[in-house]
């Protein structure tokens, strides 16, 4: 099997300069080991004007039955003799992204130490594959190559030219031609070539999700094939194409946000990092711990002497959120920002509500929500109602139409200011779920925090956080755009001057004038144990 890159140029920019892209110098010939074989890399023509170089991978047979026995269709053959007797030595596949990888090592990473200018450079580039398997045909070949950038030639191989009424072949004869850097050409064949052949020749571990990202990178998340490509690519095992589709996305909304991966996906924190009194801020709801009362000596006080434990606000705030959904006579609801999954946790408890979606932009809070439901062990008929998806919430989303109620609990204030009308939108314009339920902090409240310095907010992921007039009228202007009703409702000990340590606002389709709902509570200002 091989195939042949070929580039022109001038005598200003000569076309040789492919020999130092390629860390191969024209005037050699250069043999390779590898796994299966020995690879030769020539140039049959290298002048200012044109130059090619041709990879010749030589296959042995008995190397890739040893190597890849019960792997790939070298290695799980229907008969003795067709482990020996296939395609492999001939067809590009696998075996020559392997090859491509182990040649071109530091071509594919875009590197050149003797010419550090060269690799962003693009070049007029002309790709020949002989034979290529394409599971799909000429009319995938396109589909895969063409959004990349590349005119594509796919032309079918006959069974056999002397009996045209056979037909063709799942080979084709592929050409591609475009502007491109040498190192985006060299990773689109590294992936594309095994998933055309759609049969890798060795087992597909983990780490292939690392290799295809690595080579995917600044393409593969845009590409309109994507799943197709990384199902292939990783041998169609369920797991890893989850796990890569998952990364993709992020990647592909740090890009558009202009972020770091590491700045969307933080749903999680750190066990290290320092946490803000009010701990039930955190995204998701995070649950504070639960410790005994315990007196000056440090040991647990009797069971007499101790005072009733107070209810956390992240238990009230669940409470009442769950009223308000039930108040709204809501079945099917979305946890927009669901975190590590709480509140879930809760509604699943409550059977009146029959379908639960979990959505958050964060993989590493969707799998930790997972775990904490116990969502492998969990029974048919209660997993069936519960399902969990990532997507951010900056953007309209086709899935999350049609439902009765949609919660935002703690999250529009981890949200930049000048992201929040894209957030309204996605939500209230797009979604249009019948209600919504809205908590956030109440910033007037934290005063009543002994141990949080004046001017800081409870989480350090907050961008904002609202005073009870400021979070009323965005919620006003929200529903007044969008066509909706809203009320207002405390949550938590409310206290005379500093109000409720969470506001909650219900928005309704079904009209109404908007309102402020007020309930008794006690004015005593709570310790930190109680409120947090």
């Amino acid at each position: 099997m091989f195939l042949t890159i070929t580039t022109t140029g001038t005598s200003e920019r000569p076309a040789t300069d492919l020999g130092f892209l390629l860390h191969k110098h024209p005037d050699k010939a250069q043999r390779f080991s590898t796994s299966h074989g020995t690879a030769h890399l020539l140039y049959p023509e290298a002048d200012a004007e044109r130059c090619t170089a041709a990879l010749l991978l030589e296959v042995d047979p008995v190397a890739l039955v040893r190597r890849g026995r019960g792997k790939g269709r070298g290695g799980a053959p229907d008969s003795a003799l067709a482990q020996y007797v296939n395609d492999r030595p001939y067809a590009a596949s696998s075996l020559l992204a392997v090859a491509l990888s182990t040649v071109f090592s530091s071509a594919l990473r875009g590197q050149c130490k003797a010419r550090p200018e060269l690799p962003e450079r693009p070049l007029p580039l002309r790709i020949e594959v002989p034979a290529l398997p394409a599971r799909g045909g000429a009319a995938l070949v396109e589909r895969l190559f063409a959004p990349l950038g590349w005119a594509v030639t796919a032309e079918p191989v006959p069974l056999d030219e002397r009996f045209p009424q056979w037909g063709d072949s799942r080979y084709v004869r592929l050409v591609l031609e475009g502007e491109l850097r040498l190192a985006d050409a060299l990773r689109h064949l590294y992936v594309l070539l095994p998933v055309l052949d759609d049969a890798k020749h060795y087992w597909v571990s983990p780490d292939e999700v690392d290799k295809l990202l690595r080579s995917g990178e600044g393409w593969l998340e845009h590409h309109p094939e994507q799943r197709l490509i990384t199902n292939r690519y990783l041998a169609r095992r369920w797991s890893l194409t989850r796990s890569a589709m998952e990364r993709l996305e992020l990647a592909r909304l740090a890009e558009t946000d202009d972020a770091e991966v590491e700045e969307i996906d933080n749903a999680v924190e750190d066990p290290a990092a320092e946490y803000a009194p009010d701990r039930a801020e955190q995204e998701g709801q995070a649950e504070q711990a639960e410790e005994p009362e315990r007196g000056e000596r440090g040991g647990v006080e009797p069971e007499e002497e101790s005072a009733p434990r107070p209810v956390s606000l992240a238990v009230r705030r669940r409470e009442a959120i769950l009223d308000a959904l039930r108040g709204a006579g809501a079945s099917r609801v979305l946890d927009l920002g669901c975190g590590q999954g709480q509140l879930l946790g809760e509604l699943l408890k409550d059977a009146r509500f029959t379908e639960i979606v979990g959505v958050d932009v964060s993989i590493r809070a969707l799998n930790e929500a997972a775990r904490r439901l116990r969502l492998d062990r969990m029974p048919e008929r209660q997993s069936a109602r519960l399902k969990l998806t990532q997507g951010s919430l900056a953007y309209t989303d086709s899935r999350l139409t049609g439902y009765d109620a949609a919660v935002l609990s703690e999250v529009i204030e981890h949200v930049d200011p000048s992201r929040l009308p894209a957030l309204e939108y996605a939500v209230f314009g797009a979604a249009r779920p019948t209600a919504v339920v809205v908590t956030t902090p109440n910033v007037e409240y934290n005063v009543r925090w002994e141990s949080l310095p004046a001017g800081q907010v409870r989480h350090p992921d907050h961008r904002f956080e609202w005073t009870r007039e400021e979070f009323r009228d965005w919620a006003r202007g929200v529903a007044e755009r969008h066509g909706y009703a809203v009320e207002f409702r405390p949550v938590g000990p409310e206290d005379p001057e500093a109000g409720p340590p969470t506001q909650l606002a219900l928005f309704r389709q079904d009209g109404g004038e908007t309102q402020t709902t007020t309930t008794t509570t006690s004015t005593t200002t709570p310790s930190k144990e109680a409120a947090a």
